[in-house]
């Protein structure tokens, strides 16, 4: 099977990246300077990331926003025009499809951005559950993220004002003589932009970007890393279609219009099971974990109580360069859920000492008002 490539792959090739099939794509895993380098860059510069597989997808007609609020429990009524949203596609057990970016762009004018893996089932979703809109998956757009603490310096000298922005809000903006739509939000935990442009102006525009002093390209493998230590989840393993967004704890992601007791509660697809939970409790949760030994505990390890019975599994895990020390996330029964509890991952067979903790292990740097 073919896979399919971004504008920016002559770039990647050049820079010598490990080239890796990804969500249907060739993307780059890691450079020649190593993904802890490359996380660690990130964390005290800025690196750049080509996340042009994700879906852009614009959505408009009549009454957008309150069709679009009949799937995601957010209030888009209040979204004013430039501001976005983080969101959660649900289904009618409250599991979540999908998590995304959505923007207001005007009073019935919205764009997505969805993750690559799901993208094409979640535009089909779309486009049966709201017929009467207009859904629009542009595939000649490229997406870069620049993170890290020098983000704001670099994207300054290019765009005048852009650091007025604060977390969440967006504008367009130009890179050079490049028309692009500018975004401050990322999925590192850092501050920093996400950068929307046309494919054909892409690799000028992250060439631009590389040419200042503080930026580097970052691959997938540290864009892995810098998420996990920011409690940040991935679709597909953290969250899945069986997974709620209480039981995620992601209520904070459901606007409080659409909370028990809001001015439109509920009434989203899955409102029912999601509301009843947030009144009831759940009988598991999302969780952090310290790993007692230096060897990372992968996705996908059982986790056991004293008595060796399972009561969980972890979802995310891998080594934090900047804890130095091994980091991990999943669901555990929610009687084992509370921080400080000893429990177990059994790895290769045998159960090694893990600790329940508090998330993110490297706080969020977003500027907010």
């Amino acid at each position: 099977m073919s896979l399919n490539r971004t504008a920016l792959y002559p770039l990647h090739e050049s820079a010598g990246a490990k080239m890796v099939p990804f969500a249907g794509y060739e993307m780059p895993l890691q450079y020649p300077t190593g993904i802890v380098w490359e996380h660690n860059h990130c964390r005290q510069s800025a690196g750049l990331f080509d996340v042009s597989h994700m879906g852009q997808v614009s959505i408009s007609g009549t009454g957008a926003a309150s069709d679009l609020e009949a799937l995601m429990p957010v209030d888009l009524q209040a979204l004013q025009v430039g501001q976005h949203c983080y969101a959660l596609l649900t289904n009618s057990e409250g599991g979540v499809i999908d998590d995304l970016i959505i923007t207001r762009r005007g009073a019935d004018d919205f764009m997505l951005v969805l993750n690559a893996a799901c993208k094409l089932s979640d535009i089909e979703y779309l486009r049966q559950c709201l017929p009467n809109l207009c859904i629009r998956y542009d595939s000649h757009l490229c997406l870069l993220a620049l993170q890290g603490p020098c983000a704001v310096d670099v994207l300054a000298a290019e765009i005048e004002g852009i650091q007025d922005l604060v977390f969440m809000q967006g504008r367009e903006g130009t890179i050079g003589d490049v028309p692009c739509y500018v975004a401050r939000c990322g999925y590192t935990g850092e501050d920093g932009f996400e950068i929307t442009v046309a494919d054909q102006h892409a690799c000028l525009v992250a060439q631009r970007l590389l040419a200042h002093h503080t930026v580097e390209w970052v691959g997938l493998g540290a864009r892995d890393s810098l998420r996990l230590e920011a409690g940040l989840c991935l679709h597909g393993q953290d969250l899945t279609a069986d997974t709620t967004p209480i039981e995620a704890g992601l209520g904070w992601s459901i606007s409080r219009a659409r909370r028990a007791g809001g001015t439109r509660e509920g009434g989203y697809v899955g409102s029912e099971k999601i509301l009843q939970q947030q009144r009831d409790g759940v009988d598991r949760r999302r969780v952090g974990f310290m790993i007692e030994e230096k060897a990372p505990v992968r996705h996908g390890a059982v986790i056991i109580d004293p008595d060796g019975k399972q009561v969980g599994e972890v979802t995310s895990g891998g080594f934090g360069p900047s804890k130095n020390t091994p980091v991990a996330m999943g669901y555990v029964a929610t009687a084992w859920s509370n921080e400080g509890t000893r429990l177990h991952a059994v790895v290769r067979g045998k159960p090694r000492a893990i600790r329940v903790t508090a998330m993110p292990w490297v706080a969020h740097r977003y500027v907010r008002n």
